[in-house]
């Protein structure tokens, strides 16, 4: 037996009753969102033409402090619009803008002329003052057309003789408020109008801000350039210190154990004819010492590459990581199988060190930790996806001087171009959201 597809809802109304209601809903907050863009409009054209003015006048001084401040203005404008686009197209639109530099007026004036992206705020100041009318502003009017022709004959009462008497030209004149009822059928036809273009046009008005505002591909390369190296850099010192590290250790540790193993063996050697009980003694501190050193070498090797990593993969490693936390910890995973040997490293210890976070800093009673693998359509690379989250007290940030560790994390994931986002507001609860590209192998 075959059902219905539209099922009605708790309170009786039918789905399609309520998708109804969502799309006027919707195309209301757009009709305010396109009175306030009509609005932007007229200020986008006085912004246009402070920033020219103030640029003809930069010869006479004055006009550096105001190209300034008109183009600190101007990038708060776009900036709106960037964010109204990214809403309505449900994807960022990020800033394209070039790093201010420090110094004078005439230093900074200098490198904002030379951005690409502040001569396309002006281009797209001039396209906005003439693009949005057919956007958003035709969507405003056909609006104002409804309620216009709906109310025709109350327009026609109240308004003298010679107003509102030959809506279509001299040649159709109205002589009383029974001929002007003929025009109210027009009012549901203009609604119409409204109703079905206004999503198409806001988004229409978003994609035209998308492409004047959002950095070109150029400009992408070279901050995606810009990011490489800056990361390269970061992980040649990260793997320096690190190395430093483990010859500290080794130094310190190990090899100063064998060191003393040498020693209290050689010194054995000598008392063997002379003392066999300090001779015994001296096996038996040999032997604790061989027991201590093969600790530390392989708590050595355990942080530079987990044996249960390579036995068990990521699945069974972070499993194990769980069982020894001293906070209740819940593993949940979803992978396909076995993941290249770096990027089950990179994500293993990266989430360690969040763990290691929660329980230091968040005085937390309970924490997740959630990973998993979304294969891209059509493509045999995918994303791996980390979550660790806490019930804690929540502040934690991505900032080098907390002392939380989750810059190491981010230089860690960036030499494989992931990425890291802390969502942690004061009082938690807090989720530590890492992602790294991948093949299933």
């Amino acid at each position: 037996m075959t059902q219905s597809s539209e099922r009605p809802s708790p309170g009786g109304t039918p789905r399609s009753g309520l998708a109804l209601r969502s799309g006027l809903a919707l195309r209301v907050s757009l009709l305010g969102w396109s009175l306030v863009l009509l609005l932007g409009a007229a200020l986008g054209f006085a912004l246009l033409t402070l920033w020219t003015t103030s640029l003809t006048v930069v010869a006479l001084g004055v006009g550096i402090p105001m190209t300034l401040l008109s183009t600190a203005v101007v990038r708060w404008f776009a900036d709106l619009h960037r964010q109204w686009a990214a809403d309505r197209l449900g994807e960022p639109v990020a800033r394209p803008y070039l790093p201010a530099p420090d110094g004078s007026w005439l230093v900074r004036l200098w490198a904002i002329l030379r951005d690409p992206a502040s001569w396309r705020d002006w281009a797209w100041l001039v396209a906005n003052s003439l693009t949005g009318w057919f956007t958003y502003g035709l969507s405003f009017t056909l609006f104002l057309g409804g309620v216009f022709y709906l109310s025709y004959p109350l327009l026609y009462e109240l308004t003298p003789h010679q107003v509102f008497r030959t809506p279509l030209g001299n040649g159709f004149r109205l002589h009383s408020v029974q001929e002007s009822f003929a025009l109210v059928p027009l009012g549901p036809v203009f609604f119409l109008l409204w109703y079905t273009t206004a999503e198409r046009l806001a988004n229409l008005n978003a994609r035209v801000v998308r492409a004047l505002l959002a950095p070109t591909t150029q400009a992408q390369l070279r901050t995606r350039v810009a990011q490489l190296a800056a990361s390269r850099a970061e992980t040649v010192d990260t793997q320096a210190g690190e190395l430093r590290r483990i010859e500290r250790d080794l130094h310190d540790g190990a090899q100063a154990r064998l060191v003393s193993l040498g020693m209290s063996l050689g010194l054995a050697e000598q008392l063997l004819p002379l003392d066999p009980q300090a001779v015994q003694q001296l096996l038996a501190e040999a032997r604790e010492s061989t027991a201590d050193a093969l600790a530390e070498l392989r708590d050595l090797v355990r942080g530079i590459h987990p044996p249960v990593l390579a036995d068990r993969g990521l699945d069974g490693a972070l499993q194990a990581l769980a069982l020894v936390n001293p906070i209740p910890t819940t593993v949940v995973t979803r992978l396909p199988g076995r993941l290249p040997a770096p990027v089950e490293s990179a994500a293993y210890f990266a989430v360690a060190e969040a763990l290691s976070n929660a329980i230091k800093h968040a005085r937390a009673q309970h924490i997740e930790i959630t990973v998993e693998f979304t294969p891209h359509p059509g493509a045999a690379t995918g994303s791996l996806t980390m979550r660790v989250s806490d019930d804690g007290c929540g502040g934690a940030a991505l900032d080098a001087g907390t002392g939380t560790g989750l810059r190491g994390i981010d230089r860690r994931l960036a030499a494989f171009d992931g990425t890291l986002t802390v969502d942690s507001p004061p009082g938690g609860p807090t989720e530590i959201r890492m992602s790294l590209p991948c093949a299933s192998s």
